[in-house]
């Protein structure tokens, strides 16, 4: 395939043409995540700087916003890795750090529960993908993403000491649950609307992101004799 070639295959409704910065809200907004990563790695240091899977992640995070930048100014096949594996090491990521930190899991528990999502996953993305008109195809992996924030807000609810978390990771699924539903309208309303909203999705994942990382970090690490949570990290 030829670069332009490659280029239209892989455009959402902004772009215009085959060039470097034909889609430049959907290039420019993933400043977004950067500026969450840049955010929570502030909220990091201020807990007391030794939560190394938070690091992770925020890590991912950033490369979610470089790989994602990538993408929508040079679609290729390795752009579209870029953009994609971060994000995916993120999500599984994130539910094997919630299983732990969150639910209290041990590791093998743990591993199983993450692979057991990771199989839901694909077989809901799939599954829901079969009934969906192709433009709307893309969105359809996310679902299992949505079901399990908000799944584990109603286990964090449901434990004492964590209201806190929930409501944090309950807002998340909120805004997650918008920010997929443009994700999704980029395509429909792309003739009314040739901006398209796939824009808004990076600035509203970004915020997902965020909400996600400070209640990883406000929780803090369990810990690792006894699998109990140690006492929220203090603040300053």
């Amino acid at each position: 395939m030829r670069e332009d070639e490659a280029m239209r295959a892989y455009g959402y409704c902004e772009r215009i043409g085959d060039h470097l910065w034909d889609e430049p809200w959907n290039a420019v907004t993933n400043g977004a995540f950067l500026l969450a990563a840049f955010a929570a790695y502030r909220l990091w240091r201020r807990a007391g700087g030794h939560d190394r899977p938070a690091l992770i992640l925020i890590l991912l995070v950033g490369a979610i916003g470089i790989g994602s930048f990538l993408f929508h100014t040079r679609p290729q096949p390795w752009t579209l890795a870029a953009d994609v594996i971060p994000i995916q090491l993120f999500a599984f990521s994130y539910f094997a750090l919630a299983l732990v930190r969150f639910v209290g899991l041990g590791p093998a528990a743990t591993a199983l529960g993450t692979a057991a999502f990771f199989v839901f996953a694909l077989s809901l993305g799939w599954g829901a993908a079969s009934f969906l008109p192709p433009g709307l195809r893309g969105s359809a992996g996310y679902a299992a993403f949505l079901l399990g924030l908000w799944g584990m807000a109603g286990v964090l609810w449901r434990r004492e000491g964590s209201r806190e978390t929930a409501r944090i990771v309950a807002l998340a699924g909120l805004v997650f649950a918008l920010s997929l539903t443009f994700r999704t309208l980029d395509g429909p309303l792309c003739e009314s609307f040739p901006l398209g909203t796939h824009w808004l999705w990076h600035l509203l994942n970004a915020t997902v992101l965020h909400l996600l990382l400070r209640a990883a970090i406000l929780q803090g690490p369990v810990q690792p004799d006894a699998g109990s949570r140690r006492g929220s990290p203090t603040i300053r």
